[in-house]
């Protein structure tokens, strides 16, 4: 069986593909329960928070477009933390990336395997939730190209119905049934407009993780100096069109207090609108909570590989199959951690750390960039602004200031157990080289 080292990995992504790859992963399942709660946070105005997440998001995107061309490789955060701050950093970074990629893909595996489903047929929830990972696995095993083909028809159904949102929104507008007044109204009760905003602004930021997940593929794309910022900042710019859109249809057809109140909140424009089937919006539910656990599985897996291929996890998991390419033995190991986490049932409670581990991932990958400032890496590549990694992991703390203390707890159990862990790797590096000094001067 073939390693990394001695095998790479195929290049079959195009830009086009690439776009679809990061589109998809961006508009999740999250878009279709987040508005609601955006709009208790923050008022009638929920376009507001939605722009200034997308701003915040394309600081950090800047950052990620800058290293994935500088060193395009499978491994992503961990690659570029371990080259700016060794092993160490570069554990931590890329087990709490690991970690909230497994977490994510179990909880939508039972989110597949839940509500949604039951809309069609009443079946437990566990076998569902294992046999659909392993469904997801057998796609993300037979190849990159044949993955990202199946997001692509998936992205456009995704879109398809959030563009159905927006029509119905205008339409009740036009039926004069809707409020435009309320797209103006920023700020709640407990919260004045500043603060309104930046609560919102958190929330909303949940909705354009994702992005990070394709520089795992940036070694499998075509010409990723090239292809890779350009798919990234379309995807995200159009993402953020798209949720600007979604959010100003929903606030002006159904009254704010329906929408923070709903956990389907676009139901509640299509029952207000009439004329589309309630089921219509399970079945897009379904596919895309599929598409967002299948390129969570696809960057967990390319995760493993790469941190394998850097000695920050065990050999084994950067092997590929010689025909297909891929990294089989991780994608065996992330789908079976996954599988394991949606049936314990705590999958809940663990993937509220989720983002929490991310802004660590991002405020790390911020500042890598900068230590990494005078390294030279693939010429050509694409180069951002000093300010906006400054800028990036600035906004990393200020986002991290607004989350409850109770994930904070959460978090810091995991992020501890990276922390051992690492430095367990770490030892092992220093006495192998340590090793071949005494074995040299021998």
């Amino acid at each position: 069986m073939a390693t990394g080292k001695d095998r790479p990995l195929k290049r079959a992504l195009t830009t086009r593909l690439l776009y679809f790859f990061i589109l998809g992963d961006v508009l999740g399942a999250g878009v279709y329960v987040l508005i609601g709660r955006i709009a208790a946070d923050s008022g009638g105005a929920v376009w507001v928070p939605l722009t200034v997440a997308l701003a915040l998001a394309l600081l950090t995107a800047a950052s990620y477009a800058e290293l994935a061309t500088k060193y395009p490789r499978s491994g992503g955060a961990a690659h570029y933390v371990t080259r700016a701050y060794g092993p160490f950093a570069g554990f931590l970074a890329g087990f709490s990336m690991l970690a909230a990629g497994v977490v994510s893909v179990a909880a939508l595996a039972r989110g597949f395997a839940g509500d949604y489903l039951a809309a069609f047929v009443s079946v437990p929830v566990g076998p569902v939730a294992v046999l659909f990972l392993a469904a997801l696995a057998l796609l993300n095993a037979r190849g990159i190209r044949e993955s990202t083909r199946a997001n692509v028809a998936a992205t456009v159904i995704e879109v398809g119905g959030l563009a159905i949102i927006v029509v119905l929104g205008a339409w009740l507008l036009l039926r004069g049934e809707g409020d435009p007044g309320r797209l103006t109204r920023l700020g709640t009760a407990e919260h004045g407009a500043a603060a309104a905003v930046l609560s919102g602004a958190v929330l909303a930021y949940y909705s354009f993780v994702g992005f990070e997940t394709s520089v795992n593929v940036a070694e499998e794309t075509r010409d990723p100096r090239r292809s890779y910022p350009r798919a990234l900042f379309a995807a995200l710019v159009t993402a953020g069109v798209v949720y600007v859109l979604v959010g100003v249809a929903a606030s002006a057809a159904v009254p704010t207090s329906t929408l923070a109140g709903s956990s389907g909140p676009l139901l509640e424009v299509v029952r207000a609108a009439g004329g589309v089937p309630e089921r219509l919006f399970s079945a897009i539910a379904l596919v895309a909570v599929a598409n967002g656990a299948l390129l969570t599985g696809i960057m967990s897996s390319r995760l493993a590989y790469g941190m394998a291929r850097d000695g920050l996890l065990p050999r084994a998991l950067a092997a590929v199959l010689p025909g297909r390419r891929t990294p089989w033995v991780a994608i065996a190991v992330t789908t079976g951690l996954a599988a394991l986490l949606a049936l314990t049932g705590s999958v809940t409670t663990l993937a509220s750390t989720l983002v929490l581990l991310l802004l660590v991932v991002f405020f790390m990958v911020n500042t890598a960039l900068l230590a990494l400032r005078r390294d030279p890496g693939e010429p050509g590549h694409f180069r951002a602004p000093t300010v906006l990694p400054v800028l990036g992991a600035a906004s990393c703390v200020l986002l991290a200031t607004r989350i409850e203390a109770a994930v904070w707890l959460r978090g810091l159990v995991v992020l501890g157990t990276g922390l051992v862990l690492g430095a367990v790797v770490a030892a092992r590096r220093g006495t192998g080289r340590a090793s071949g000094e005494r074995a040299t001067s021998g």
